[in-house]
């Protein structure tokens, strides 16, 4: 595709935030960023990554995934602020992750180990963990909030801190698979994800997209429950005080 081709695409650009003046809904400032952004960040890393490829450094490969991950903490840290530090134990939750499907993808032979194949595949993973833990803590907050009854009865009841924030923390760890669990129900029916589309477009045949695209879902899933389950245990205290009062979530 040519640059000329790729500026057409701003088209869409422009109706976006046409539609938004024409509605009054305040997001054309936020579209000219996120596009700038977008365009920017995109084009910076297609040469990044053009140069790692080319290199062949452990060195490099691990210093953009920890890039990655860092920055995904930091962005999924923004929806629970109230729970610090919440940066430190997203890095560890979205590491653990990404450090446990790199390791089964290379031990078993499933992709290369090569930076072609591990980078986008972390960043799939990495990616993916930030949406599932953004949405637990979102809940989490959510669930204190609207369960703080519920929980000083369980402790009046002489229950432990674990076995009154338990039903709490299903609750949050269902809501935050949510997402993965209906793309998984609906692929192929209401949508066609994006590598399988990319393989087809570049002329792979479809049965080969299809594997490679399986690959992902099934490792996306597997991803997204051991995000959560990890969110569940990291986060565990952080909705009580060492004696056991409800921290104030505003």
């Amino acid at each position: 595709m040519s640059y000329l081709a790729l500026s057409f695409t701003l088209i869409f650009i422009a109706v976006t935030m046409f539609i938004s003046l024409r509605r009054k809904l305040g997001l054309e400032k936020d579209i000219i960023i996120g596009t700038v952004r977008a365009t920017i960040q995109l084009l910076a890393i297609g040469y990044i990554l053009g140069y790692v490829f080319a290199q062949h450094k452990l060195w490099m490969l691990i210093g953009i995934i920890m890039v990655m991950i860092t920055t995904a903490s930091i962005n999924a840290a923004k929806r629970g602020k109230i729970f610090k530090p919440a940066v430190w134990k997203l890095m560890l939750c979205i590491g653990s992750v990404e450090a446990f499907v790199m390791l089964m993808l290379l031990g078993l032979g499933m992709i290369e180990p090569s930076a072609q194949y591990i980078i986008p595949l972390s960043g799939m993973t990495i990616g993916n963990a930030m949406v599932v833990a953004g949405l637990f803590l979102t809940q989490l907050k959510r669930e204190g909030e609207a369960s703080k009854e519920e929980i000083e009865m369980f402790l009046a009841l002489g229950a432990t801190q674990k076995q009154s924030l338990h039903r709490l923390m299903q609750r949050a760890v269902r809501f935050s698979m949510i997402p993965t669990i209906d793309a998984l129900k609906t692929v192929g029916l209401v949508q066609l994800p994006g590598m399988m589309t990319g393989m087809i477009i570049a002329g792979a045949s479809p049965t080969e997209a299809v594997k490679y695209q399986l690959l992902i879902l099934f490792v996306l899933t597997g991803a997204a429950a051991l995000t959560s389950i990890l969110m569940s245990i990291l986060f565990q205290n952080a909705l009580l005080t060492e004696d056991l009062r409800i921290r104030s979530l505003k």
